[in-house]
């Protein structure tokens, strides 16, 4: 059985991540950057309609416009008891070029409890120029940026209100911060808030108030706090604005069967470790992202000299996302040779979160220090 471990923290949530901006349209038209939204339509098991709790977005892309052939795409699913989407896996009759992100929005939504097969969600792609984008939906994309960093018109118009981004820029003698281990945190979903506030004479901040963020009202208040609490250079400025954000909680994978419950039935597979060196492993990044683990059950076949052949993938949870990534990585491995080969071998990857880190959105120096 392999596990792989992931370290959450905030230099892996500021890189740029290797990935070409989608482009919107036909090439060879007028090009600007567009900040792409995915839109959820209704869910539908078995042809009726069902209700959702919470139906979460997928998180923001950048692109190239212009937009003038928006994507679609649409996911299968099954809802267990207690409401939760699972087996979740790309419907053929969607198609899109763009993001991963929005079958991990899937997984981390629930609706209304009672098992369920046979569901399927659309989902319709909105793009809008930087300039013309909602600013929630700018800040959001700062708080965990899929593919690049903001461009500068979007910083701009989040800069835009008051005379806080003007030089000299007011530095921060004091940053206070919130006792994130006390904040309840959602299973799959980085809670954030941006805090608009000004600042009197002394660099005492003032009318600090929740600008955006997800709704978590302990962090909105805890978020007020520490700017309040805060101390800046530069005497009295308007329109200041400070973002926290609080990790996502683990969204645990629900319990996988046995290995021996799907072994084959010609397999000759000896039990126990056979691997040459130690397998090659990758969380897939969009889930990692949003904390949500997963687990893959991989069958496959061994030629004496070591190498994987046959190899299928016989169960994933929660989303089909978890067996492609397995596969690649049985597909890549070697075990240590043997006189016979062996048929029938099966191998369980968990994909399992680390260690997180709860702090301060922090992008380039002078970028999200005041926002």
């Amino acid at each position: 059985m392999l596990k792989v471990g992931v370290f959450l923290g905030f230099l892996a949530m500021t890189m740029d991540l290797p990935m070409p901006p989608p482009r919107f349209g036909a090439d060879g038209g007028p090009s600007q950057r567009m900040l792409l939204s995915w839109m959820p339509g209704e869910a539908q098991c078995d042809g009726r309609p069902v209700a959702h709790v919470m139906l979460r977005r997928p998180l923001g892309e950048l692109g190239f416009g212009p937009a003038t052939q928006m994507p679609s795409i649409s996911y299968t699913f099954e809802i267990d008891a207690a409401g939760r989407p699972l087996s979740i896996a790309r419907d053929s009759k969607g198609n899109s070029g763009f993001s991963g992100e929005v079958a991990p929005a899937l997984a981390a939504s629930r609706f209304a409890a009672g098992a369920r097969k046979n569901c399927r969600i659309a989902y319709s792609a909105e793009a809008k120029a930087l300039g013309e984008a909602a600013l929630e939906d700018l800040a959001s994309y700062t708080m965990a940026p899929t593919s690049r960093r903001l461009p500068k018109e979007g910083w701009d118009r989040l800069k835009s209100a008051g005379n806080c981004f003007t030089a000299p820029f007011p530095q921060p003698l004091l940053r206070a911060f919130p006792d994130f281990d006390k904040l309840p945190g959602t299973p799959g979903v980085r809670d954030w808030s941006l805090v608009a506030y000004d600042t009197d004479g002394k660099g005492a901040p003032t009318g600090m108030k929740t600008l955006f963020g997800t709704g978590n009202k302990a962090l909105d208040a805890a978020a007020k706090k520490a700017v309040g609490d805060s101390r800046f250079t530069g005497g009295a400025r308007a329109g200041c604005r400070y973002p926290y954000w609080k990790a996502a909680e683990t969204l645990a994978p629900p319990p996988a069967p046995t290995e021996q419950s799907l072994r084959p039935q010609n397999s000759n597979c000896p039990a126990g470790s056979r691997w040459k060196r130690p397998l090659a492993t990758r969380f897939p990044e969009p889930w990692r992202r949003r904390a949500i683990e997963g687990w893959a059950i991989v069958t496959y076949d061994l030629a004496p000299w070591g190498g994987v052949g046959n190899a299928k993938v016989v169960a994933a949870q929660p989303a089909a996302d978890f067996g492609q990534a397995a596969l690649t990585i049985v597909q890549n491995a070697t075990a240590e040779p043997s006189p016979q080969g062996a048929t029938g071998c099966v191998e369980t990857v968990r994909f399992t979160m680390g260690r997180r880190i709860d702090q301060e959105m922090v992008e380039e120096p002078g970028a999200m220090e005041i926002f």
